[in-house]
């Protein structure tokens, strides 16, 4: 067992000369990388960060993301990374509940001000001692560079060697917040060993070796990017190209500048690569594709044409690879010689050292073939969630089961078909959108009566979220306004696409909105062509 602090060091003395970074034409080689590292872990004990401690990460994909993780985890402390997509709400929300002390931030992204955000709830949190922000700074913030020139001037202090000395993989290291199903998200739990023996799975399916070039536009904020891409590229020596803001043109210029040969998205991702590489073909841009070996695909189900596409005309021999955060995350995954259909009709079979069984109701195993919940046991269940143990103990069983909340059948050749959600959960760009969040905060609306979100499909983002609202006796609303109330206030992914103003829901006998119906509805609607797409309203 490692910790995520010898997963690097490791490979820094494996491979010190290797480029482990790539991006805007500079490049950082692993010697380098450790060195930054070390740096900035040994600025944040100087400014009081204690083993233990939770440190807030709200970054894009940026050569200090990667930077930063290594260096918190290395100082002992638990990561806490945050969608950069986040309100004030939501931010608020993480940085109080996990008992943050210190925050680490960029000051803007795509036109997002995170200071004036940073500035506006901190008040609200008088255990956030320590705000650390690559860029400019405000009042009371320090910037990201003196916390590392501050730990440059501390080399040979010997505080750093024994904080690392003191860490055990089995601690936990990382809180990744997961949407909840009723109310605020939950915080789950992982551990460096969860993460590091997840990581070195997921990439040896791969066959990753210290030559590849992994393009990471998958959100390091997520275990996609952090677990699957950072980590695992780590563990082998391999060379990461980050991306902060996903477009298809300059995702396939980058694979022909940097040579890429490890391409990991949602199928959207691959959807919009593959328009791209033909549009070029037939206006005369082509682009050169000829490094791709493989990649990962998951977050939603995959079309068979865009995997066919993706390894006929990309090259790209990719695996589809399933899990869940609290799995940490990747429970099954395809392997290189599954054919086609297995790759898009399955999620592949488990990875070794993790047990899955399909589950009734009261979580009885059920034979092959027959559907049920889908449950793993192993080294990758997730330590629990932080400051819940009741609904640690819903997810996971007295014998270490946990549960996913996902509908699946096992074949006699161990394959895995999901074949639905029991939660109400949709996926939209591979974010996983919770419709109860999104109700809880339609519920505000001073015009809204009732309220049900569901998915819809959407031919880019796989699902989109759909309200069905009643208005309050005597008031009229226009379906625009409920949008533009969301903007701003809730991550743009979850924001409804479409509204619809209705009298009454479909309902149960005992009073409950029946779900499936209106998702039946909005489908039928949606091929008709009877609903209307929104987008906020322009200020």
């Amino acid at each position: 067992m490692r910790t995520l602090s010898s997963v690097l060091s490791e490979t820094a003395a494996n491979y010190p000369n290797r480029n482990a970074i790539r991006y805007h034409g500079e490049t950082i080689t692993y010697r380098e990388l450790d060195d930054q590292v070390n740096r900035l872990a040994r600025g944040l004990i100087e400014l009081g960060v204690e083993k233990g401690d939770k440190v807030g990460l709200w970054m894009p994909n940026i050569p200090e993301w990667i930077v930063a993780y290594f260096a918190i985890a290395r100082s002992g402390a638990v990561v806490v990374p945050m969608n950069t997509r986040y309100k004030p709400h939501e931010v608020s929300y993480i940085l109080d509940n996990s008992e943050a002390t210190a925050l680490i931030a960029v000051d803007a992204f795509v036109g997002i001000d995170y200071l004036e955000m940073i500035t506006q709830i901190r008040g609200d949190l008088p255990g956030l001692k320590n705000v650390i922000i690559h860029g400019k700074i405000a009042d009371g913030m320090r910037v990201f560079s003196d916390v590392s020139a501050l730990g440059q001037s501390l080399l040979g202090d010997g505080k750093l060697a024994a904080r690392e000395k003191s860490c055990d993989p089995l601690e936990n290291v990382f809180i990744l917040y997961t949407s909840g199903t009723t109310g605020n998200p939950k915080g789950a739990m992982l551990s460096h060993h969860n993460i590091a023996e997840n990581a070195k799975q997921v990439t040896e399916v791969l066959h990753t070796t210290e030559k590849d070039v992994f393009l990471l536009a998958v959100p390091f904020f997520h275990c996609f990017g952090c677990v699957m891409g950072i980590t695992g590229a780590v563990t082998w020596g391999a060379s990461i190209v980050p991306m902060p803001v996903f477009k298809a043109k300059e995702a396939l210029e980058l694979v022909e500048q940097e040579k890429i040969t490890v391409l990991y998205g949602v199928p959207t991702m691959f959807v919009l690569e593959l328009e791209e590489y033909r549009k070029g073909k037939e206006d005369g841009t082509k682009y050169d594709v000829s490094s791709l070996r493989t990649g990962i695909m998951a977050g939603a189900p995959c079309p068979v044409e865009v995997m066919r596409g993706t390894m006929e005309e990309l090259g790209c021999n990719v695996s589809i690879a399933y899990g869940l955060t609290e799995a940490s995350p990747v429970i099954t995954m395809t392997r290189f010689d599954d054919s086609i259909e297995k790759r898009v009709e399955t999620v592949g079979r488990v990875l070794p050292g993790i047990e899955v069984k399909i589950a009734d109701n009261d979580h009885n195993p059920l034979p092959r073939g027959e559907m049920g919940e889908l449950a793993c046991r192993g080294y990758n269940v997730m330590m629990g969630y932080y400051k819940m143990p009741d609904k640690t103990a819903e997810a996971i069983d007295a014998d270490g089961w946990l549960y996913s909340g996902d509908l699946a059948t096992i074949d006699a050749d161990g394959y895995v078909r999901i074949v639905g959600r029991k939660k109400d959960m949709l996926i939209t760009g591979g974010f996983n959108v919770y419709p109860a969040e999104i109700e809880e905060y339609l519920f505000t609306h001073p015009k809204v009566q009732n309220v049900s979100v569901v998915g819809v499909p959407d031919d880019v983002m796989g699902e989109v979220a759909i309200a069905y609202i009643i208005p309050r006796e005597g008031e009229t609303i226009d379906p625009q306004e409920i949008v533009d109330y969301c903007t701003g206030k809730i991550a743009n992914f979850k924001v409804p696409r479409y509204v619809e103003i209705v009298d009454e829901f479909p309902m149960t006998q005992s009073g409950k909105i029946q779900k499936f119906r209106l998702r039946e509805i909005a489908k039928g609607a949606l091929e008709a062509g009877k609903l209307t797409k929104l987008k906020p309203s322009k200020k």
